[in-house]
Formats: structure tokens, sequence, C-alpha cells
């Protein structure tokens, strides 16, 4: 008894695995370009209207390279899936590889650029001026309950260090009185 496989099913079956993987390789592409999209969306964003007109350009310059950066990941990616139309063996490594080189690409670009710098400066400005005001309200909310605050604790514990320091030199100069009306005797 043999089997055999009629080639229409077996072509209709390399059309459909072809058509799905077609269809994941666009959704992957669309969600890609949403990602840079997002990316660019959030940077714009993120600058102060004070930054200068240097920084601006700097920024849009770094902005533009990791769009050029991800358009190229893009046409890579379409190139692949053509080799993979045409019975290339390529596998979903590669194209994991493509946009992973892409992304760190892309933010190599945007974090070299002053703007970047001047952005980054100007969150960190922010988070420390954020966490001085709640360190304030923090002792302030303290010493309003009768409790002391890390500030308190560290002055004591100064305080503590500078009693040692002044009995150890009390009683190194009682040593010396000692010793000499020791000599004396």
């Amino acid at each position: 008894m043999s089997t055999t496989t009629d080639p229409m099913d077996a072509q209709s079956e390399w059309w459909n695995s072809f058509a799905e993987m077609n269809e994941e390789f666009a959704t992957a592409l669309e969600r890609n370009l949403d990602a840079q999209a997002a990316f660019t969306e959030a940077w714009m964003d993120s600058f102060d209207v004070t930054s200068g007109q240097e920084e601006m350009s700097d920024g849009m310059a770094g902005v533009m390279r990791a769009y050029e950066t991800w358009m190229t990941a893009a046409n890579e990616s379409v190139e692949t899936m053509a080799d993979v139309m045409e019975g290339e063996n390529v596998s979903a490594e590669q194209f994991r590889s493509i946009w992973l080189n892409a992304a760190n690409q892309a933010f190599k670009d945007v974090m070299q650029t002053r703007a970047f710098a001047a952005a980054t400066g100007q969150s960190v400005g922010s988070q420390m001026d954020l966490r001085q005001r709640v360190d304030d309200l923090v002792e302030t909310s303290l010493h309003a309950s009768g409790l002391p605050s890390e500030g308190d604790i560290e002055e004591v514990g100064e305080r503590l260090v500078e009693l040692e320091r002044r009995q150890h030199a009390v009683e190194d100069r009682l040593d010396r009185i000692l010793e000499a009306l020791d000599a004396k005797e």
C-alpha cells in the first residue's frame, strides 16, 4: 500500500505557511515602526521649552539619525523577507538581530546629543529638587510629631564623637599629671 502526496496539497500548505509568516512579519514591522514613532514623540515631549536653539537642533539631528537607523532596519527586514519568499532559509534570529542592532544604534544616535545630556540634566535636577522638598516635608512632619529627624540624629552622633574626643584628651592629661606626681614621689 503506497501513500502518495498530492502536489497541490503540498503547494497549498507552503503558500499557507508563507502567508502566515508574511502576516507575522507585517505585524512585527508595524510594531517596530509604532515603537519608533512613540520613541520620537516621547523624545520631542521631553524637551523643555527653555532649551537652547543649538540643543534643539542637535536633538533633532539625533532624532533624524535614529529615524534613519529605524528605516534602514525596516528596509533590511523587507529585503530579508524577500529572501524568504525566494526560498532562502532565514531564521527568526536574523530578524531579531536586525531590530536589536537598530534599537541599539538609534539609542546611541539620540543619547550622544547635547540635547539628551541637557534633558537628562533637567530631569536629574528636577528629581533632586523633589527629593529635597520631600526631605524637608518629612523633617517638618517628624518635628511636629516630636520625633527626631535624620538630621537631628546625625547632630547627636557628631556631638557624641566630639565628647569622646574631649574625654580622651582629658584622660590623656590626667594620665600625664598622675605620671608626673608618681615621678616626684
